[in-house]
């Protein structure tokens, strides 16, 4: 995934051998299977690997099609590409660091672990088999986890979590069921279909082998009622989501439509997928892949079909110069929640609680990444037919800019394994990280800190924050969202330090106006969260930031960079991160 991806560049950065496994033969989970909307709503936000990984999709549209394409344009900074695109640029930036070496064709089948003192072991080592039945044991200094699904953190013993926990548990008030109950539900999957109206370009849905239109007509009763008005919509009056704006070449990233009567995702079919065996895994993809695309071929071909819906659903195909090995299908599905670990800090909806008199959110002096998106989750739970029910357990809930401590990559037992995709959070909480832009940074995040737990040869249970977060600031990774100040800009160091200290918390009120649209759910930068750093310094903030970080010459610095750079330059030289 681009989270175990994230961890092997920034562990390779720090001079580590790095030996990055996946079960498949295509790097980059969902990033080059479909996902190529990425979700996150303002560019501030984006630091770190991901920010990298933006500039060089930029630059590879750039050299293929020039500075002033079509094509660059619709890259939207990068954070709009084809899955061929982001699957290249993911290559060349594992393939800059020769200390990675990448093993494709591997899934885990046993890990072993050392025994217990103090409360803690060591993973030993990981057993894997390839497609062709080979076995193969790997041993290594820190282990990290970089799968949606948590199987090496399951099989080092670690604990997690299946499903919702209880309105109770973590006193989140839109958790559990309409009782706020714990259940063992999990968000709905589905397939993230790259799609084109390029005639060229496109190929018609295939019916798959065992294909029986019966299992579909239950949709025509939607489009008589007019409760669907189309198979293809960028809102909500269709089944297949169309999102704009398009991706380069005339593509779309497209996906389930929430609150739609009629959906592609199915969770009440994939609740035993986080727990079960590699067979049952294919047969519940393998569901997955018959809905998704028989239901897509019924509406483009069925004779029953009115023909103005047939007409809308032959306007969009697979395309022919993606997926060219699978036929233009995805070759993974969209797994958004499997197992979550119960880690040193478990994310939930109060650590992305509004101030009461502040624009920012809670204060995690240990933070080791942001996020800027939402609450969200497509669904748990189907009530009623496929198309005559409705999903539950849907929420969307904004929240301003967060912090993500440490310890939701840190295990309580192994003291050599990190996990930054299935970390450890609440169901709801897991709702605001799910994305790939933060799962690569808590990537980025664990590769460092796997870095230093062999540097220091300490567990990754002891490792120092501060030196952590020196280490990200200085790959140009935030720990907290500050809107005037990016990743290339000279001060950005000094400016996350002190962030993350607590010098911007109480700039600006609650209360602050929504972000600026721009297009979708993408915004401009969240007012009250800017640094604003040519400002004089006041007399009640020079005093405020005294408290935070004193000064042997407060009076001295005019302006608030003037204290800052003296503050961070005061702390290095006296070895304090």
């Amino acid at each position: 995934t681009p989270g175990g991806i994230a961890a092997a560049v920034s562990a390779a950065k720090g001079g580590q051998e790095v030996l990055l496994i996946e079960p498949t033969d295509r790097i980059g989970g969902l990033l080059t299977s479909g996902l190529s909307y990425s979700d996150f709503r303002s560019f501030e936000a984006i630091s770190g690997f991901y920010h990298d990984f933006a500039g060089e999709v930029v630059e590879d549209y750039t050299g293929r099609y020039g500075a002033d394409s079509q094509q660059v344009r619709d890259c939207f900074r990068g954070m709009l590409a084809e899955p061929s695109v982001n699957l290249r640029v993911l290559g060349k930036m594992i393939s800059a660091r020769p200390k990675i070496k990448v093993v494709t064709g591997e899934r885990l089948v046993a890990a072993e672990t050392g025994p217990f003192e103090a409360g803690r072991h060591r993973l030993l080592s990981v057993t894997t088999v390839s497609t062709s039945g080979e076995t193969t044991t790997h041993r290594a200094k820190v282990f990290i986890d970089g799968s949606y699904e948590g199987d090496l953190m399951a099989a080092a013993g670690e604990s997690y979590h299946v499903g919702r926990e209880s309105r109770a548990q973590y006193g989140e008030p839109m958790a559990g069921d309409r009782e706020g109950r714990a259940d063992g539900q999990v968000q709905g999957y589905n397939f993230r279909f790259i799609m084109t109206q390029v005639e060229e370009n496109k190929l018609m849905a295939e019916a798959l082998e065992g294909y029986d239109r019966e299992d579909f007509v239950g949709v025509l009763q939607h489009f008589e009622s007019g409760k669907l008005k189309k198979v293809f919509d960028a809102g909500r009056d269709g089944i297949y989501r169309a999102h704009l704006p398009l991706l380069p070449n005339g593509k779309t990233d497209v996906n389930d439509t929430p609150h739609a009567p009629v959906r592609l995702s199915m969770p009440d079919i994939n609740d035993a997928y986080p727990e079960a065996s590699h067979e049952q895994r294919q047969q519940i993809i393998q569901a997955h892949v018959y809905y998704n695309v028989g239901l897509l071929h019924f509406l483009q071909h069925d004779d029953a079909v009115p023909a103005a819906v047939r007409e809308d659903a032959r306007s969009w195909g697979w395309c022919r110069d993606e997926f060219t090995e699978t036929g233009g299908l995805p070759p993974q599905l969209y797994i958004r929640e499997a197992r979550r670990m119960v880690g040193q800090h478990v994310f939930t909806g109060n650590d992305t609680a509004q101030l009461p008199d502040d624009a920012r959110g809670v204060l995690h002096r240990d933070a080791i990444a942001i996020g800027d998106y939402v609450h969200n989750c497509h669904g748990t739970g189907r009530e009623g037919s496929r198309y005559g029910g409705t999903h539950s357990g849907e929420f969307y809930k904004p929240v301003p800019p967060y912090q993500i401590a440490a310890g939701v990559i840190i295990p309580q037992k192994t003291a050599n394994l990190l996990v930054p995709v299935a970390c450890s959070a609440s169901h709801f909480g897991f709702g605001a990280l799910r994305l790939e832009p933060i799962w690569s940074s808590l990537g980025q995040a664990a590769g460092w800190a796997a870095h230093l737990a062999i540097k220091e040869n300490t567990p990754v249970q002891d490792i120092e924050v501060g030196k952590l977060q020196s280490l990200l600031h200085a790959d140009g990774s935030s720990t907290i969202y500050v809107s005037d100040v990016s990743p290339d800009h000279p001060d950005f160091a000094a400016i996350q330090w002190f962030g993350t200290r607590g010098g911007f918390h109480g700039l600006a009120p609650a209360g602050q106006p929504k972000p600026e649209p721009i297009v979708g759910q993408y915004t401009r930068a969240h007012p009250g969260h800017s640094a604003d750093l040519d400002l004089p310094l006041t007399r009640e903030l020079r005093q405020r930031w005294q408290d935070i970080t004193p000064l042997p010459q407060p009076d001295v610095p005019a302006t608030r960079i003037d204290w800052i750079r003296a503050a961070y330059a005061m702390a290095i030289e006296e070895g304090h991160n």
